[in-house]
């Protein structure tokens, strides 16, 4: 007989649970596609933003590399499409704006930027290190003169 009320559930236990389930898993589905939202859909949307931004600011002039890895400078810009010159012989190709992967030529400017900011933030750096060792100097200066 003892076995038998084992086997059996608790009818109390079973009505709770399935009462509050629906809901529970509404809220869980709606955290699952908000969290999926921030994690993947979202980056990859900034991502293919900043990708056309790229596109549309090109230059004659520009040095790009495409999908394909072909490395070229911008000889045209048209409305869906870019001429390119290749190679030391100078050959001429059209190819799709969508197939431009990076503009090393912003890239280059960008790291010329950090690389200048970055001197100018050691420099200044410098300067405070030589100020504050010529003002400690001053003060011991003034204690040896101030002993004797």
């Amino acid at each position: 007989m003892n076995t038998m009320f084992l086997m059996m559930p608790a009818a109390g236990a079973e009505g709770g649970a399935a009462g509050g389930s629906p809901i529970t898993m509404i809220v869980l589905m709606a955290v699952l596609f908000g969290a999926m939202y921030f994690f993947t859909i979202r980056p990859q949307k900034k991502k293919q933003k900043e990708e056309q931004q790229m596109r549309d600011s090109l230059q004659i002039g520009d040095e790009i590399t495409t999908i394909g890895g072909i490395v070229g400078r911008v000889v045209t810009i048209k409305d869906d499409s870019i001429v390119i010159e290749t190679g030391a012989d100078r050959n001429k190709m059209k190819i799709m704006r969508w197939a431009i992967q990076t503009n090393n030529t912003a890239n280059e400017k960008a790291e010329a930027e950090r690389a200048a900011a970055k001197a100018a933030q050691e420099a200044e750096r410098n300067a405070k290190i030589e100020e504050e060792g010529k003002k400690h100097a001053k003060k011991k200066k003034r204690s040896k003169n101030e002993e004797e």
